[in-house]
Protein backbone atom coordinates (compact mmCIF):
# COMPACT_ATOMS: atom_id res chain seq x y z
CA UNK A 1 0.00 0.00 0.00
CA UNK A 2 1.55 3.44 -0.69
CA UNK A 3 1.63 6.49 1.41
CA UNK A 4 -1.48 8.53 2.76
CA UNK A 5 -1.55 11.32 3.90
CA UNK A 6 -4.22 13.13 5.21
CA UNK A 7 -5.26 16.59 6.40
CA UNK A 8 -7.06 19.84 5.35
CA UNK A 9 -8.42 22.50 2.89
CA UNK A 10 -7.10 25.41 4.60
CA UNK A 11 -5.39 26.01 8.13
CA UNK A 12 -6.42 29.99 8.74
CA UNK A 13 -10.78 29.73 8.17
CA UNK A 14 -12.15 32.55 10.31
CA UNK A 15 -14.19 29.88 12.29
CA UNK A 16 -11.54 27.83 12.77
CA UNK A 17 -9.62 30.22 14.52
CA UNK A 18 -12.84 31.58 16.52
CA UNK A 19 -13.11 27.61 17.70
CA UNK A 20 -10.77 27.04 20.27
CA UNK A 21 -8.45 24.42 18.29
CA UNK A 22 -5.63 26.30 18.26
CA UNK A 23 -4.23 26.78 21.64
CA UNK A 24 -4.00 30.56 22.67
CA UNK A 25 -0.49 30.46 22.33
CA UNK A 26 -0.98 30.02 18.56
CA UNK A 27 -1.83 33.82 18.25
CA UNK A 28 0.50 34.70 14.67
CA UNK A 29 0.20 33.08 11.66
CA UNK A 30 3.76 31.42 11.91
CA UNK A 31 2.57 29.54 15.12
CA UNK A 32 -0.81 28.37 13.81
CA UNK A 33 1.05 27.00 10.46
CA UNK A 34 3.42 25.18 12.77
CA UNK A 35 0.92 24.05 15.25
CA UNK A 36 -0.87 22.81 12.28
CA UNK A 37 2.20 21.02 10.76
CA UNK A 38 2.30 19.42 13.66
CA UNK A 39 -0.48 17.40 13.74
CA UNK A 40 -0.77 16.87 10.11
CA UNK A 41 1.40 16.15 6.92
CA UNK A 42 -0.24 17.61 4.38
CA UNK A 43 -2.65 20.90 3.88
CA UNK A 44 -4.10 22.35 0.89
CA UNK A 45 -4.18 25.85 0.17
CA UNK A 46 -7.12 27.24 -1.26
CA UNK A 47 -6.81 31.00 -0.86
CA UNK A 48 -4.20 30.64 -3.84
CA UNK A 49 -7.91 30.30 -5.99
CA UNK A 50 -8.89 33.52 -5.50
CA UNK A 51 -5.93 35.60 -5.73
CA UNK A 52 -2.88 34.62 -7.46
CA UNK A 53 -0.13 33.75 -4.87
CA UNK A 54 3.13 35.66 -3.88
CA UNK A 55 6.56 34.38 -4.25
CA UNK A 56 7.51 35.78 -0.60
CA UNK A 57 4.48 33.68 0.63
CA UNK A 58 5.30 30.64 -0.42
CA UNK A 59 9.01 31.22 0.79
CA UNK A 60 7.08 31.76 4.39
CA UNK A 61 5.14 28.68 4.11
CA UNK A 62 8.17 26.25 3.38
CA UNK A 63 10.35 28.12 6.16
CA UNK A 64 7.70 27.59 9.05
CA UNK A 65 6.90 24.08 8.10
CA UNK A 66 8.59 20.87 8.74
CA UNK A 67 11.04 18.66 6.12
CA UNK A 68 8.71 16.21 5.16
CA UNK A 69 5.38 18.51 5.20
CA UNK A 70 3.45 18.64 1.88
CA UNK A 71 1.22 21.63 0.55
CA UNK A 72 -1.18 20.93 -2.41
CA UNK A 73 -2.59 24.26 -3.85
CA UNK A 74 -5.47 25.43 -5.65
CA UNK A 75 -5.26 26.72 -9.02
CA UNK A 76 -5.75 30.30 -9.48
CA UNK A 77 -9.57 30.76 -10.82
CA UNK A 78 -8.98 32.35 -14.22
CA UNK A 79 -6.92 29.10 -15.05
CA UNK A 80 -9.50 26.75 -14.57
CA UNK A 81 -11.77 28.90 -16.71
CA UNK A 82 -13.85 30.41 -13.50
CA UNK A 83 -15.19 34.21 -13.45
CA UNK A 84 -12.52 35.97 -11.56
CA UNK A 85 -12.81 39.20 -9.90
CA UNK A 86 -10.54 41.91 -12.31
CA UNK A 87 -9.43 43.10 -8.79
CA UNK A 88 -7.74 39.18 -8.04
CA UNK A 89 -5.57 39.95 -11.24
CA UNK A 90 -1.62 41.20 -10.71
CA UNK A 91 -2.44 44.84 -10.86
CA UNK A 92 -0.19 45.29 -13.92
CA UNK A 93 -2.28 42.82 -16.13
CA UNK A 94 -5.70 44.18 -15.17
CA UNK A 95 -7.37 44.52 -18.07
CA UNK A 96 -9.20 47.78 -19.02
CA UNK A 97 -13.12 46.93 -18.10
CA UNK A 98 -16.13 48.13 -16.81
CA UNK A 99 -17.01 44.19 -16.02
CA UNK A 100 -16.35 42.88 -12.11
CA UNK A 101 -15.57 39.66 -13.33
CA UNK A 102 -13.60 38.52 -16.34
CA UNK A 103 -13.01 35.11 -17.83
CA UNK A 104 -9.96 34.20 -19.55
CA UNK A 105 -11.61 34.70 -23.27
CA UNK A 106 -12.11 38.33 -22.05
CA UNK A 107 -8.08 38.80 -22.18
CA UNK A 108 -5.29 38.72 -24.69
CA UNK A 109 -3.13 35.59 -24.88
CA UNK A 110 -0.51 37.47 -23.42
CA UNK A 111 -1.70 38.31 -20.32
CA UNK A 112 -2.95 35.41 -19.90
CA UNK A 113 0.21 33.46 -20.84
CA UNK A 114 1.68 35.84 -18.44
CA UNK A 115 -0.67 34.94 -15.33
CA UNK A 116 -0.07 31.73 -15.87
CA UNK A 117 3.98 32.31 -15.61
CA UNK A 118 3.49 34.09 -12.90
CA UNK A 119 1.42 32.06 -10.77
CA UNK A 120 3.88 28.77 -11.37
CA UNK A 121 6.30 30.64 -10.51
CA UNK A 122 5.45 31.90 -7.36
CA UNK A 123 5.16 27.80 -5.67
CA UNK A 124 9.16 28.02 -6.82
CA UNK A 125 9.96 28.67 -2.86
CA UNK A 126 7.95 25.06 -2.10
CA UNK A 127 9.03 23.19 -5.10
CA UNK A 128 12.98 23.94 -4.21
CA UNK A 129 12.38 22.75 -0.84
CA UNK A 130 10.50 19.50 -1.84
CA UNK A 131 7.07 20.60 -0.19
CA UNK A 132 4.83 21.14 -3.36
CA UNK A 133 2.26 17.84 -3.69
CA UNK A 134 0.08 18.99 -6.18
CA UNK A 135 -1.68 21.86 -8.14
CA UNK A 136 -5.33 21.16 -7.52
CA UNK A 137 -7.48 22.47 -11.22
CA UNK A 138 -11.30 22.16 -9.84
CA UNK A 139 -13.09 22.81 -12.93
CA UNK A 140 -16.42 24.76 -12.83
CA UNK A 141 -19.84 22.68 -12.54
CA UNK A 142 -20.27 24.06 -15.90
CA UNK A 143 -17.61 22.29 -17.74
CA UNK A 144 -18.61 19.04 -19.06
CA UNK A 145 -17.25 16.24 -20.52
CA UNK A 146 -15.96 17.22 -23.89
CA UNK A 147 -13.40 16.95 -26.39
CA UNK A 148 -11.56 20.51 -25.78
CA UNK A 149 -11.88 20.00 -22.18
CA UNK A 150 -9.88 16.76 -22.13
CA UNK A 151 -7.51 18.23 -24.46
CA UNK A 152 -7.31 21.29 -22.34
CA UNK A 153 -6.31 18.70 -19.29
CA UNK A 154 -3.32 17.59 -21.57
CA UNK A 155 -2.52 21.29 -21.61
CA UNK A 156 -2.51 21.58 -18.06
CA UNK A 157 -0.08 18.60 -17.32
CA UNK A 158 1.97 20.16 -20.09
CA UNK A 159 1.81 23.38 -18.59
CA UNK A 160 2.55 22.34 -15.14
CA UNK A 161 5.82 19.96 -15.59
CA UNK A 162 7.32 19.05 -13.47
CA UNK A 163 4.77 19.88 -11.09
CA UNK A 164 1.92 17.51 -11.00
CA UNK A 165 -1.42 18.88 -11.54
CA UNK A 166 -4.62 17.08 -10.10
CA UNK A 167 -8.21 17.03 -11.79
CA UNK A 168 -11.74 17.54 -10.11
CA UNK A 169 -14.87 17.46 -11.81
CA UNK A 170 -17.98 18.99 -10.81
CA UNK A 171 -20.22 18.06 -13.70
CA UNK A 172 -21.99 14.43 -13.92
CA UNK A 173 -21.41 14.16 -17.97
CA UNK A 174 -17.89 12.83 -16.97
CA UNK A 175 -19.30 10.01 -15.14
CA UNK A 176 -22.74 9.62 -16.61
CA UNK A 177 -23.25 5.75 -17.78
CA UNK A 178 -20.58 4.89 -20.24
CA UNK A 179 -19.00 8.26 -20.08
CA UNK A 180 -17.10 6.79 -16.45
CA UNK A 181 -14.82 4.77 -18.09
CA UNK A 182 -13.85 6.67 -20.71
CA UNK A 183 -13.19 9.51 -18.17
CA UNK A 184 -10.90 6.90 -16.46
CA UNK A 185 -9.39 5.71 -19.38
CA UNK A 186 -8.10 8.65 -20.82
CA UNK A 187 -6.93 10.22 -17.32
CA UNK A 188 -4.87 6.63 -16.98
CA UNK A 189 -3.54 6.81 -21.02
CA UNK A 190 -2.47 10.58 -20.04
CA UNK A 191 -1.46 9.82 -16.81
CA UNK A 192 -3.57 12.86 -15.29
CA UNK A 193 -3.85 12.22 -11.18
CA UNK A 194 -7.73 12.07 -10.81
CA UNK A 195 -9.26 13.98 -7.69
CA UNK A 196 -12.38 11.62 -5.94
CA UNK A 197 -14.87 13.63 -4.42
CA UNK A 198 -17.19 12.50 -1.33
CA UNK A 199 -20.39 14.98 -1.63
CA UNK A 200 -24.28 16.05 -1.71
CA UNK A 201 -25.37 14.14 -4.68
CA UNK A 202 -28.53 15.03 -6.83
CA UNK A 203 -27.36 18.28 -7.51
CA UNK A 204 -26.12 19.42 -11.05
CA UNK A 205 -22.38 19.93 -9.27
CA UNK A 206 -22.94 16.27 -8.28
CA UNK A 207 -20.35 13.95 -9.02
CA UNK A 208 -20.21 10.42 -7.75
CA UNK A 209 -17.59 8.98 -5.71
CA UNK A 210 -15.98 7.43 -7.44
CA UNK A 211 -12.69 6.52 -5.87
CA UNK A 212 -9.85 5.26 -8.94
CA UNK A 213 -6.16 6.07 -9.40
CA UNK A 214 -5.25 7.08 -12.84
CA UNK A 215 -1.66 7.78 -11.95
CA UNK A 216 0.50 7.32 -8.77
CA UNK A 217 -1.11 9.63 -7.62
CA UNK A 218 -4.47 9.85 -5.87
CA UNK A 219 -6.20 12.29 -4.31
CA UNK A 220 -9.89 12.10 -2.57
CA UNK A 221 -11.58 15.36 -1.49
CA UNK A 222 -14.04 15.46 1.43
CA UNK A 223 -16.66 18.36 0.82
CA UNK A 224 -19.16 16.95 3.34
CA UNK A 225 -22.95 15.94 3.13
CA UNK A 226 -24.65 19.49 3.96
CA UNK A 227 -27.82 20.14 3.01
CA UNK A 228 -27.40 23.67 2.30
CA UNK A 229 -25.47 22.55 -0.88
CA UNK A 230 -26.78 25.09 -2.70
CA UNK A 231 -26.25 28.23 -0.38
CA UNK A 232 -24.13 31.07 -1.24
CA UNK A 233 -22.60 30.82 2.19
CA UNK A 234 -20.15 28.62 2.36
CA UNK A 235 -20.07 27.84 5.77
CA UNK A 236 -23.51 26.75 4.99
CA UNK A 237 -22.62 24.73 2.05
CA UNK A 238 -19.81 23.26 3.81
CA UNK A 239 -20.64 23.25 7.31
CA UNK A 240 -20.80 19.37 7.47
CA UNK A 241 -19.43 16.98 10.82
CA UNK A 242 -18.49 13.39 9.59
CA UNK A 243 -19.59 11.13 11.84
CA UNK A 244 -17.33 8.56 13.17
CA UNK A 245 -19.39 5.64 11.53
CA UNK A 246 -18.88 7.60 8.44
CA UNK A 247 -15.13 7.63 8.68
CA UNK A 248 -15.06 3.94 9.69
CA UNK A 249 -16.89 2.95 6.39
CA UNK A 250 -14.07 5.68 4.46
CA UNK A 251 -11.09 3.85 5.87
CA UNK A 252 -10.69 0.54 4.11
CA UNK A 253 -11.80 2.11 1.11
CA UNK A 254 -8.81 4.00 1.21
CA UNK A 255 -6.31 1.52 1.79
CA UNK A 256 -8.03 -0.05 -1.14
CA UNK A 257 -7.63 3.10 -3.42
CA UNK A 258 -4.35 3.17 -1.46
CA UNK A 259 -3.21 -0.01 -3.26
CA UNK A 260 -3.43 1.49 -6.30
CA UNK A 261 -1.33 4.17 -5.91
CA UNK A 262 2.43 5.30 -4.94
CA UNK A 263 0.80 8.31 -2.63
CA UNK A 264 -2.43 9.39 -2.08
CA UNK A 265 -3.44 12.16 -0.51
CA UNK A 266 -6.66 12.81 1.25
CA UNK A 267 -7.84 16.06 1.89
CA UNK A 268 -10.54 17.20 4.58
CA UNK A 269 -12.61 20.28 2.50
CA UNK A 270 -15.80 20.42 5.01
CA UNK A 271 -13.96 23.84 6.82
CA UNK A 272 -16.55 25.14 9.09
CA UNK A 273 -15.13 25.71 12.82
CA UNK A 274 -12.88 22.92 13.64
CA UNK A 275 -14.75 20.01 11.96
CA UNK A 276 -12.73 19.32 9.29
CA UNK A 277 -9.60 18.94 11.79
CA UNK A 278 -11.25 16.55 14.60
CA UNK A 279 -12.73 14.55 11.22
CA UNK A 280 -9.00 14.61 9.21
CA UNK A 281 -7.90 13.35 13.64
CA UNK A 282 -9.91 10.42 13.65
CA UNK A 283 -9.57 9.17 10.02
CA UNK A 284 -5.70 9.17 10.47
CA UNK A 285 -6.11 7.16 13.88
CA UNK A 286 -8.88 5.05 11.79
CA UNK A 287 -6.00 4.47 8.96
CA UNK A 288 -3.65 3.63 11.14
CA UNK A 289 -5.32 0.98 13.33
Amino acid sequence: MGDILVGTASWTDRTLLESGWYPSSADTPEKRLAHYAGRFPIVEVDATYYSPPAERTAQLWAARTPAAFTFNVKAFSLLTGHPTKVSAIYKDLRPETDKRNVYPDDLDRQTYEEIWTRFLSALDPLVDAGKLGAVLFQFPPWYAISRAHKDYLVEVRDRCRPLRAVFEFRHESWFKGTNRDETLDFLREHHLPYVAVDMPQGHRSSVPPVLAATADLAVVRFHGHSDKWTSRDIHEKFGYDYSDRELRDWAPKLRELADSADRTHVLMNNCYRDYAQRNAQTLTELLAA
